[in-house]
């Protein structure tokens, strides 16, 4: 297990909670969590609508907390749309980009993945990359090109020296919302292909003589998101390449929330150098 990564639990809300419930439900992972330590870095991530209220309920605390989207124009006529610069200035630290329901509701694709990728980095917010593939693309052996073929291109014409900030996160398209899990040992492949893909990109071949391997993909926590719940967490949390979770459902009561979120302090207890 790197000491090198931080361990991330973030609660991905989707299109869920009204005003009342999402200040009641901040509160309680901010009360769930108050006073202990050995955390991992938590970061909830609730609908446009609640962020002010998350932002309130956890204002003072270490819970971070980010949107679920945005455009990579920083303003216009685009009816509809979040821009980065509106996020930073309501104080939103974290971006999911590229979603799995963004790529396939949505028309999002790698080109515009990159693009948003791009703009959180130019403002300095923390992207959480999504990649991951469908049950026909898995049946059919494909898992592999397909993360790889999304990794690359979400990195294309970034810099290896902007790569610091990012989080890339493992969803399997097929056991999101399904109750359907992939097995820990599978994720934790998948995760590590990740991180071999990033090294591969930033890797050079000048020549025999001056051939250059990088390692930037070492550092970059990658954390895994499919029906995560605690029954599983901590068999995740357990294996070398997942340094974290992205929730779906089960980071919608606070209930469901804290157990996973002690699953990450187990891992931080093994990796006392990071959060």
């Amino acid at each position: 297990m790197s000491t090198q990564r931080k361990t991330i639990i973030a609660g991905n809300w989707k299109m869920n909670k009204v005003t009342s419930q999402g200040k009641e439900l901040a509160s309680g992972v901010v009360n769930g969590i108050k006073d202990k330590v050995d955390l991992p870095e938590v970061v909830l991530c609730p609908p446009f609508t609640l962020l002010h209220e998350v932002l309130e309920a956890t204002k003072g605390t270490a819970v971070k907390v980010g949107a679920q989207n945005m455009d990579y124009r920083d303003d216009g006529a685009f009816t509809g749309e979040v821009s980065p610069v509106m996020l930073v200035a309501a104080g939103v630290t974290h971006v999911i980009i590229g979603h799995s329901e963004r790529r396939q509701f949505f028309g999002e694709t790698n080109s515009t993945v990159n693009l948003r990728l791009k703009a959180a980095l130019k403002h300095d917010l923390v992207p959480i990359v999504c990649v991951g593939e469908t049950l026909d693309e898995r049946e059919e052996g494909l898992t592999d090109a397909v993360v790889r073929r999304q990794v690359s291109a979400s990195l294309a014409d970034i810099d290896e020296s902007d790569l610091e900030t990012i989080v890339f996160a493992y969803e399997p398209v097929w056991a999101i919302g399904t109750g359907k899990v992939c097995e820990a040992v599978e994720a934790d492949r998948v995760c590590g292909s990740i991180r071999s893909t990033i090294n591969e990109y930033y890797s050079r071949a000048d020549g025999p003589q001056k051939a250059s391997k990088s390692s930037a993909g070492d550092s970059i926590p990658v954390l895994y998101g499919g029906s995560v719940k605690a029954s599983n967490v901590d068999e995740q949390l357990a294996l070398p390449n997942i340094d974290g979770s992205l929730v779906g459902g089960a980071s919608l009561t606070d209930k469901d929330f804290l157990p996973i979120i002690e699953g990450g302090a187990k891992r931080v207890k093994l990796t006392p150098s990071k959060a």
